[in-house]
């Protein structure tokens, strides 16, 4: 059995993130076998027991997930040349008002926050961005099967066979997708329900069947809708809320 670098094997077993993981064996929060180590890049077998520290599980405990209704217009990612982030929404002033979460808005909860999953700068709906890499794992990791329902509005006929092959059939980039839910809502909206994100996916599925969309809201990740939180705010993931 050959040894893995501690980092990649907490990320793989859901600890934390690898970024986390190497700021907790950097301050010695981390425990193999019982024993604390610090040691950057040190590699141990799988079967190894590893353990986070106190402090480790007081930090983790800390970390906040934000839930915002991402209006077109804004990427959801790192800044583009003449257009807005959509962490740059997240302020005092523009948190959902019914937000039940005990917690008060700190620009700490800026830091380190980043979306776990993309929203095209055209579409809109429900955009996850956390401080927690063990809910960025689980949301957009290579094994995540967490479900992401989108609205749809779409130009054009839509065959039996179109419907068929948007559920099962297509690639994209040479790879077959994985098996998706759609059905037809009404003449010009479908309901999208997928288990992965390729990048503009639902616009190319479309455009594959001979379909353009027109409007696209993401309205559910997990069990987490989007609800009633209005575009441009946001609240705190409650601690007795969970994706899955």
């Amino acid at each position: 059995m050959e040894k893995v670098r501690l980092s990649k094997l907490m990320a793989s077993k859901g600890l934390c993130s690898r970024r986390e993981a190497d700021r907790y064996i950097e301050q010695g929060w981390v425990c193999v076998d019982g024993q604390p180590v610090s040691e950057l890049g040190i590699k141990i077998y799988p079967s190894q027991t590893i353990t986070l520290n106190h402090a480790a599980m007081t930090r983790q405990n800390q970390l906040v997930t934000i839930l915002l209704n991402k209006p077109i217009g804004y990427v959801s990612g790192q800044p583009e040349p003449g257009y807005r982030p959509a962490a740059g929404l997240i302020s005092a002033a523009s948190r959902y008002h019914l937000d039940r979460s005990p917690l008060r808005f700190s620009l700490q909860h800026l830091k380190h926050l980043a979306p776990a999953g993309r929203l095209d700068i055209d579409s809109q709906g429900l955009l996850v961005l956390t401080q927690d890499g063990r809910i960025a794992r689980q949301l957009i990791g290579e094994h995540s099967q967490i479900e992401k329902e989108y609205l749809v509005r779409v130009a054009g006929n839509l065959t039996v066979e179109g419907l068929a092959l948007l559920n099962h059939g297509l690639q994209l980039d040479g790879r077959p997708l994985k098996p998706a839910k759609v059905s037809r809502l009404n003449r010009d909206q479908l309901q999208f329900v997928l288990r992965e994100g390729k990048k503009r996916q639902i616009r190319r599925m479309c455009e594959l069947v001979g379909l353009q969309v027109t409007g696209l809201k993401r309205v559910r990740i997990g069990r987490i809708r989007l609800a009633d939180l209005p575009q441009g705010k946001w609240r705190y993931l409650g601690q007795e809320e969970s994706f899955t």
